[in-house]
């Protein structure tokens, strides 16, 4: 017998469950999803800038992001 997980939905799943019992047009589908594009990307770029502003950076700091390798290195397997 097979043992079920439960997982309970998050507050943003259960309003999407709301909307999905609507029909909408394809035109509205699509206006809904830039809406919601556009939410999160102004929640993470309010988070960039928070982030920015903490750590006092500058346009010196902008160039040396832009110009400069940050990632971290990968171990290589060995044999």
């Amino acid at each position: 017998m097979k043992t079920l997980i439960k997982q309970p939905l998050t507050n943003l799943q259960l309003e999407l469950l709301k909307l999905f019992s609507m029909s909408v047009s394809s035109d509205e589908l699509l206006e809904l999803k830039k809406i919601m594009a556009q939410y999160f990307a102004e929640k993470v770029m309010d988070i960039a800038d928070e982030t920015w502003d903490k750590n006092k950076w500058d346009t010196k700091d902008e160039k040396k992001f832009l110009n400069n390798h940050f990632r971290t290195p990968y171990k290589h397997l060995q044999k």
